[in-house]
């Protein structure tokens, strides 16, 4: 019960987080990435002391030869799935791009991010490593000692797309509707990160994917509009 109390809180932070990051009130805005990083950071310190606790911490950042190939490998595989999820499902002549754009000025200004790409690679590094700890680690951690470490990757990427569903109506176009890109981001990659997670029993090669997709989808080549 302790476990299932402990996975409850952490949904409802990370979905109250992205309920008030996501407003657009908010938009390209600094308090937009604190709103939605800090509580993050928060969990994920606390599952580094749980980690450490628990005598795992070790394990989760290990080093191996090979980790940035995997990463990078799942970041493109990602990266074509976000791709063709556009092409397929929010086509630019569609009204259902607008998903996109709402999401694209949540995040800011191509000009103003090419102007504080430190700030921008910072957050990046930030967001994807605490993610990774709170989702891929502390969670599942929690997930395994409840239903065992078969399923535990699979039901992390649910609880993670659980956490994000308040953006379906922060995120909400007035034409298209409810906005369904985050969640489905949310389960698509932990899926992939926790499957990794899984089978390397490490966090590394999932934050190195996770930093790249992010970086790829935010600055490089972003599926709507012009890339920084």
């Amino acid at each position: 019960m302790r476990n299932v109390l402990y996975l409850a809180a952490i949904v409802a932070v990370v979905a109250a987080a992205s309920y008030f990051a996501f407003d657009v009130s908010r938009a390209g805005t600094h308090l937009f990435f604190l709103a939605f990083a800090a509580p993050t950071v928060a969990l994920a310190i606390a599952g580094v002391v749980r980690a450490r606790y628990d005598g795992v911490l070790k394990s989760w950042i290990a080093v191996k030869s090979g980790d940035f190939s995997r990463g990078f490998a799942a970041a493109a595989v990602l990266f074509g799935l976000s791709f063709a999820f556009m092409k397929i499902v929010a086509p630019p002549d569609s009204d259902r791009s607008s998903w996109l754009a709402r999401l694209y000025l949540q995040i800011g200004d191509p000009a103003v991010l090419r102007k504080e790409v430190s700030l921008v690679v910072a957050g990046i590094v930030l967001i994807a490593v605490a993610e990774e700890i709170v989702w891929r680690g502390l969670v599942m951690g929690l997930l395994e000692e409840l239903i065992g470490s078969r399923r535990a990757w699979v039901w992390q990427a649910v609880l993670y797309a659980l956490a994000h569903v308040p953006t379906v109506w922060a995120l909400r176009d007035p034409v298209a509707g409810a906005n369904p890109v985050v969640i489905v981001a949310a389960l698509g990659c932990g899926l992939v990160w926790g499957g990794m997670a899984r089978r390397f029993e490490r966090l590394l090669p999932g934050v190195i994917s996770h930093v790249l997709f992010d970086w790829v989808v935010v600055m490089m080549f972003r599926l709507w509009g012009p890339s920084v």
